[in-house]
């Protein structure tokens, strides 16, 4: 009962966290614009995966570029699974933290 109920608030806050930013320079010319992708990964992922990386109701991703590709990534941010919904964040902001955390090894 309780990994339920924290699995259902870790999606509520996740949901609740979710934000539209606005575009960056880095953002417009397809080139990883880190602060924006932290940023964006404090405002929409850290409820589940920490604030540094660490995991919490969601896997460590400290070193996921190590496991996994840009491609990847950006297919579970737009997918979702294993727990994770999909679609939290969409176009150039999920490619952007895609990029920053493929460069996580």
């Amino acid at each position: 009962m309780i990994k339920k109920i924290t699995f259902v608030l870790g999606i509520v806050m996740a949901l609740t966290a979710c934000s539209s930013g606005g575009d960056s320079e880095g953002e417009k010319s397809g080139t990883m614009d880190t602060a924006s992708a932290e940023k964006t990964f404090k405002q929409n992922c850290a409820s589940c995966h920490g604030n540094n990386l660490e995991g919490g109701t969601g896997p460590a991703l400290k070193h996921i570029g190590k496991e996994d590709s840009k491609a990847d990534i950006l297919k579970q941010i737009k997918n979702g699974g294993g727990g994770m919904p999909a679609g939290l964040i969409q176009g150039k902001e999920a490619e952007n933290v895609a990029r920053w955390l493929a460069k996580k090894k």
